[in-house]
């Protein structure tokens, strides 16, 4: 998720992040070169190739998605469920329902970052899902929230980060949170921090940006199309005919810097695949 400074003003867009009771070094971002045959495997996957960073197990891409080297290398089944015209969301693995709560464990991030996960975790076991989450303190996470600290490069500083599920059926297993004071200032709302939350779940459990075949919808800018493949699209009934910037959708690629939730064609979304 991303968020645009602009004058040093703290404008919109979408990552994720909060104050820590832990301090980190800064952490400074990766620019190796892509390789072209890296660029055409993200590509192939649906995944625009423009300012991709290396990370330590994968590749970041659209600002907060890391694509791994399994994901990379694979062939899964794509599904690209289209809502409307262009609110739509692309999965490639989907997580398989267990029949407990999905355990999330955050991990040295001060008290903002915790309650915005509870309100994250409320928000997505209040719509009766097949998958439910619950945070814990001790013992084995299926996802992890940690920190990192970044400053803001190039105009957009990125808020968090996460990935897709893995071929077996479970969420992508980590949440990295920038704690940077750039990013939620030193006074996070917990509002916000938690709608940040709630956008990187939703790609641990295989949701894509809504605005992907036009990222100027929430990011603004000229027209941005990020070459997303259409293998498998499926209209769904009842959804907007074209996604906007006030619908809010929490699955916009740029945050518009408060809080945001669920709007009805995320729910109808989320209902198609796990209810």
């Amino acid at each position: 998720m991303k968020k645009i400074l602009l004058h040093l003003m703290l404008v919109s867009f979408i990552t994720v992040t909060v104050s820590s009771c832990k301090k980190t070094s800064t952490t400074d971002i990766n620019i190796d070169a892509v390789s072209t045959e890296t660029k055409a495997k993200i590509a192939r996957l649906g995944f625009g190739t423009n300012n991709i960073i290396k990370t330590e197990n994968g590749y970041l891409v659209e600002g907060d998605i890391n694509l791994t080297e399994e994901l990379l290398n694979s062939t899964p089944n794509q599904l690209l469920l289209r809502i409307g015209n262009t609110e739509q969301y692309r999965t490639t693995n989907l997580v398989t329902p267990i029949a407990r709560p999905f355990k999330i464990l955050v991990s040295n991030l001060g008290t903002a970052f915790t309650q915005g996960t509870d309100l994250a975790i409320s928000r997505y076991n209040a719509l009766g899902l097949k998958i439910t989450f619950e945070r814990i303190t001790t013992g084995t996470p299926d996802i992890t929230i940690l920190g990192f600290n970044q400053k803001a490069r190039g105009g957009f500083i990125t808020l968090g980060s996460s990935g897709f599920p893995t071929s077996a059926g479970a969420p992508y297993n980590t949440v990295k949170m920038n704690t940077n004071s750039q990013a939620y200032g030193t006074n996070p709302d917990v509002n916000y921090v938690g709608s940040v939350i709630q956008h990187e779940l939703g790609h641990c459990i295989g949701m894509r940006h809504t605005d992907y075949f036009d990222r100027s919808i929430s990011c603004g800018g000229a027209f941005s199309n990020e070459g997303a493949s259409t293998i498998g699209a499926i209209l769904i009934p009842g959804t907007p005919v074209d996604a906007t910037n006030a619908d809010g959708s929490w699955m916009l690629a740029c945050s518009n810097g408060g809080n945001r939730t669920f709007n009805s064609a995320d729910i109808t979304g989320l209902n198609y695949l796990y209810k």
